[in-house]
């Protein structure tokens, strides 16, 4: 065997033994979403200090951005969050809004924006960020199918977040799950919201998400309704629609069929 060869294994042992340490020391350190269900198959919640994967299709963007924000600051206890964007993210799907973090419960005054030119900055920089401990999280936005984020490129992302304890969160759209080393691998599309009150527009949001790799637990699907005041995922509530009384004038059904009968 070559000596090139017996140093890239050496280089792996390390980097695996590195891996299983780290996971022994974070593996009980998880946050609770606050849905009962999901809760349960994560163990307890969603692990902090590892990489976590969030796809969607082009037109569900939206929609996994808001569940991407949810976990955020679910995760980040407080601290601060850097959202890091591709550019081409930005062309296709528009710039953040601030306003949307407020009204989703979250402090915008927490969340530092960077733009990065190519999935390669992205990607250093997400690097870069999750080796400071001083964050709750790391946001990595990136648009499509790349060729760049590979599992060299997976490890090095979760060895950074399990040596810092910061957890990383991927945010990929319109791009096809491949091999990583990502804790856990969802995939996010809109569900419908519950009707909202007599002074808001708006419902609760929901996600329907389905989780696709679970490292440490079983996977499922589930309804997921962020609750803006709590700040957290609780189960879809319910919301009983009222029954309209029949009209005055007209006469109920079934005694106007008896009167036919008759």
């Amino acid at each position: 065997m070559s000596g090139a060869r017996i140093s890239a294994l050496a280089t792996l042992r390390s980097q695996i033994e590195r891996i299983e340490t780290a996971e022994v020391v974070h593996q009980h350190d998880r946050v609770a979403l606050g849905h009962s269900e999901a809760d349960t198959a994560l163990k307890g919640g969603l692990a902090r200090a590892a990489i976590h994967e969030v796809f969607c299709e082009g037109r569900q963007g939206a929609a996994a951005t808001g569940f991407v924000m949810g976990l955020a600051g679910r995760v980040s206890a407080r601290r601060p969050l850097l959202w890091v964007r591709q550019d081409f993210s930005e062309i296709e799907t528009g710039a953040l809004s601030m306003s949307g973090l407020s009204e989703l419960g979250l402090d915008p005054r927490r969340v530092v924006m960077v733009r990065a030119a190519d999935v390669e900055s992205a990607l250093r920089t997400s690097a870069d960020a999750l080796a400071c401990d001083a964050l709750g999280a790391v946001v990595l936005e990136l648009w499509g199918e790349t060729r760049q984020f590979d599992l060299v490129a997976s490890r090095k992302l979760t060895l950074a977040a399990q040596s810092s304890g910061v957890t990383g969160l991927m945010l990929r759209m319109a791009a096809q799950p491949l091999p990583s080393t990502a804790e856990t691998r969802w995939m996010l599309r809109a569900a419908h919201s519950p009707p909202g009150s007599a002074w808001s527009a708006w419902g609760a949001p929901r996600f329907d998400a389905e989780l696709l790799r679970n490292r440490h637990g079983p996977c499922g699907r589930w309804i997921m309704e962020w609750n803006c005041d709590e700040c957290q995922f609780s189960e879809p509530s319910t919301y009983p629609q009222p029954v309209a009384a029949a009209p005055a004038h007209r006469q109920d059904s079934a005694v106007f069929r008896q009167r036919r009968a008759g």
